[in-house]
Protein backbone atom coordinates (compact mmCIF):
# COMPACT_ATOMS: atom_id res chain seq x y z
CA UNK A 1 0.00 0.00 0.00
CA UNK A 2 2.64 1.91 0.55
CA UNK A 3 3.74 2.06 -3.28
CA UNK A 4 0.22 3.11 -4.42
CA UNK A 5 0.51 5.96 -1.25
CA UNK A 6 3.47 7.41 -2.65
CA UNK A 7 2.35 7.61 -6.40
CA UNK A 8 -0.99 8.81 -5.43
CA UNK A 9 1.22 11.68 -3.34
CA UNK A 10 3.04 11.96 -6.41
CA UNK A 11 0.19 12.37 -8.86
CA UNK A 12 -1.56 15.00 -6.65
CA UNK A 13 1.28 16.97 -6.99
CA UNK A 14 2.02 17.11 -10.68
CA UNK A 15 -1.70 17.75 -11.25
CA UNK A 16 -1.37 20.90 -9.01
CA UNK A 17 2.13 22.04 -11.01
CA UNK A 18 4.15 21.58 -7.98
CA UNK A 19 7.44 20.20 -9.69
CA UNK A 20 8.50 16.75 -8.28
CA UNK A 21 12.56 16.91 -8.12
CA UNK A 22 14.60 13.80 -6.53
CA UNK A 23 14.77 16.20 -3.36
CA UNK A 24 11.41 16.51 -2.95
CA UNK A 25 10.50 12.40 -4.15
CA UNK A 26 12.64 11.29 -1.62
CA UNK A 27 11.36 13.72 1.46
CA UNK A 28 7.86 12.55 0.48
CA UNK A 29 8.58 8.92 0.25
CA UNK A 30 10.54 8.66 3.38
CA UNK A 31 7.33 10.71 5.01
CA UNK A 32 4.88 8.08 3.13
CA UNK A 33 6.90 5.06 4.59
CA UNK A 34 7.32 6.26 8.34
CA UNK A 35 5.26 6.12 11.47
CA UNK A 36 7.55 7.91 13.68
CA UNK A 37 5.84 11.89 13.42
CA UNK A 38 9.70 13.20 12.48
CA UNK A 39 11.45 16.02 13.12
CA UNK A 40 13.30 17.93 10.25
CA UNK A 41 16.25 16.53 11.36
CA UNK A 42 15.32 13.10 12.10
CA UNK A 43 14.22 13.79 8.11
CA UNK A 44 17.69 14.98 7.23
CA UNK A 45 19.18 12.23 9.19
CA UNK A 46 17.10 9.64 7.54
CA UNK A 47 17.67 10.44 4.55
CA UNK A 48 21.06 12.23 4.36
CA UNK A 49 22.93 9.21 3.37
CA UNK A 50 20.92 8.53 -0.14
CA UNK A 51 21.81 9.24 -3.30
CA UNK A 52 20.49 12.81 -3.83
CA UNK A 53 22.05 15.81 -2.86
CA UNK A 54 20.33 17.34 0.09
CA UNK A 55 21.27 20.20 2.75
CA UNK A 56 18.81 20.83 5.47
CA UNK A 57 16.84 23.68 4.00
CA UNK A 58 15.84 21.64 1.15
CA UNK A 59 14.10 19.54 4.07
CA UNK A 60 12.63 22.70 5.89
CA UNK A 61 11.61 23.95 2.12
CA UNK A 62 10.31 20.50 0.92
CA UNK A 63 7.98 20.22 4.25
CA UNK A 64 6.75 23.65 3.93
CA UNK A 65 5.37 22.70 0.17
CA UNK A 66 3.83 19.62 0.96
CA UNK A 67 2.60 21.29 4.03
CA UNK A 68 1.02 23.95 2.20
CA UNK A 69 -0.29 20.81 -0.60
CA UNK A 70 -2.01 19.27 2.44
CA UNK A 71 -0.29 16.00 1.89
CA UNK A 72 1.43 16.54 5.48
CA UNK A 73 0.69 18.22 8.34
CA UNK A 74 2.70 19.69 11.57
CA UNK A 75 2.15 18.28 14.69
CA UNK A 76 3.45 20.01 18.12
CA UNK A 77 4.16 16.65 20.78
CA UNK A 78 5.51 19.25 23.50
CA UNK A 79 8.11 16.92 24.45
CA UNK A 80 10.97 18.72 22.78
CA UNK A 81 9.67 21.87 21.44
CA UNK A 82 10.36 20.15 17.89
CA UNK A 83 7.65 20.00 15.01
CA UNK A 84 6.86 16.69 14.01
CA UNK A 85 5.78 15.45 10.64
CA UNK A 86 3.40 13.24 9.60
CA UNK A 87 1.76 12.08 5.29
CA UNK A 88 -1.47 13.20 5.70
CA UNK A 89 -2.75 11.41 2.54
CA UNK A 90 -4.94 9.26 4.89
CA UNK A 91 -6.68 11.33 7.25
CA UNK A 92 -6.61 9.93 10.65
CA UNK A 93 -6.16 10.94 14.56
CA UNK A 94 -2.93 10.56 16.60
CA UNK A 95 -2.62 10.19 20.27
CA UNK A 96 -0.43 12.09 22.43
CA UNK A 97 1.40 11.29 25.45
CA UNK A 98 1.10 13.62 28.31
CA UNK A 99 4.18 12.10 29.79
CA UNK A 100 6.41 11.31 26.94
CA UNK A 101 5.02 12.90 23.80
CA UNK A 102 4.94 9.77 21.90
CA UNK A 103 2.78 10.31 18.42
CA UNK A 104 0.87 7.64 18.07
CA UNK A 105 -1.76 7.04 14.83
CA UNK A 106 -5.41 6.07 15.06
CA UNK A 107 -7.17 5.22 11.70
CA UNK A 108 -10.75 4.84 12.46
CA UNK A 109 -13.58 3.53 10.18
CA UNK A 110 -15.17 7.54 11.15
CA UNK A 111 -15.38 9.27 7.82
CA UNK A 112 -15.15 12.92 6.64
CA UNK A 113 -18.27 12.37 4.86
CA UNK A 114 -19.98 11.75 7.42
CA UNK A 115 -19.03 15.18 8.56
CA UNK A 116 -20.28 16.91 6.04
CA UNK A 117 -23.23 14.91 5.77
CA UNK A 118 -23.85 16.31 9.62
CA UNK A 119 -22.43 19.91 9.14
CA UNK A 120 -23.12 20.87 5.70
CA UNK A 121 -19.70 21.69 5.12
CA UNK A 122 -17.61 21.03 2.17
CA UNK A 123 -15.02 19.20 4.40
CA UNK A 124 -11.54 20.11 3.14
CA UNK A 125 -9.51 19.47 6.14
CA UNK A 126 -8.89 17.93 9.49
CA UNK A 127 -6.61 17.10 12.35
CA UNK A 128 -7.50 15.52 15.48
CA UNK A 129 -5.56 15.36 18.83
CA UNK A 130 -6.13 13.28 21.55
CA UNK A 131 -4.52 13.38 24.73
CA UNK A 132 -3.57 10.79 27.83
CA UNK A 133 -0.92 8.90 28.38
CA UNK A 134 0.89 5.77 26.24
CA UNK A 135 0.54 2.08 27.58
CA UNK A 136 4.48 2.70 28.68
CA UNK A 137 4.02 5.49 30.43
CA UNK A 138 1.08 4.21 32.14
CA UNK A 139 3.25 1.08 33.34
CA UNK A 140 6.01 3.66 34.61
CA UNK A 141 3.62 5.69 36.44
CA UNK A 142 1.53 3.26 38.10
CA UNK A 143 -1.73 4.72 36.33
CA UNK A 144 -4.87 2.96 35.26
CA UNK A 145 -7.94 3.70 34.74
CA UNK A 146 -9.92 3.52 37.86
CA UNK A 147 -6.70 6.39 39.06
CA UNK A 148 -8.68 8.54 36.75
Amino acid sequence: MTDKNLEQALDILKDRGVRITPQRKVILEYLVTQHNHPSVEQIFNGIKDGSVGLGIATVYNTLQILVAQKLVIELSNGDDGKMRYDYFGIPHYHAICLNCGKITDIFTELTFHEAEQKSGYLIESTHVETHGYCPECQIRLGLTKINK
